[in-house]
């Protein structure tokens, strides 16, 4: 059993801004985690938060595609989990940007659950780094 999460989000902001947002490590490491991403693809990372007593603190990732400024994906991998997250960025009509989100692979809804939440917390502080 494979199960998927989508999210849409919606910023005030260019879709280049928005596309550097997710893909410039720097940038990352303000909304997500620690991290030293390069948006080409093969290239393999990490995403780094604190160690806790039930995990070690990382994401395994490795990029999958990358076309500026409308799609990215990587793997997002955790212990035997491994996932796949597609970002796909479309402008629309009112001068925002919709991020829409579907990473696939959960083998369970309790993962699934934490993905939302964790997702939804991280693109409030994205809402905040576009702002700046």
């Amino acid at each position: 059993m494979s199960l998927a999460l989508t999210l849409d989000f919606q910023y005030k902001t260019t879709i280049d801004k928005l596309w550097s947002a997710i893909t410039d490590s720097e940038k990352l490491a303000k909304w997500v985690l620690k991290n030293d991403f390069k948006p080409i693809v093969g290239h393999q990372f990490q995403f780094r938060a604190e160690p806790n007593e039930y995990w070690d603190g990382v994401i395994d990732g490795e990029v999958l595609v990358v076309d500026p400024p409308s799609r990215l994906s990587y793997t997002w991998a955790v212990g035997e989990e491994k996932h796949t997250v597609v970002w796909t960025l479309q402008e629309l009509e009112n001068g925002k940007v919709n991020l829409h989100l579907e990473q696939t692979g959960f083998s369970n809804p309790h993962g699934l659950a934490g993905a939302k939440h964790g997702w939804s917390a991280w693109c409030g502080e994205l809402e905040k780094l576009l702002a700046q």
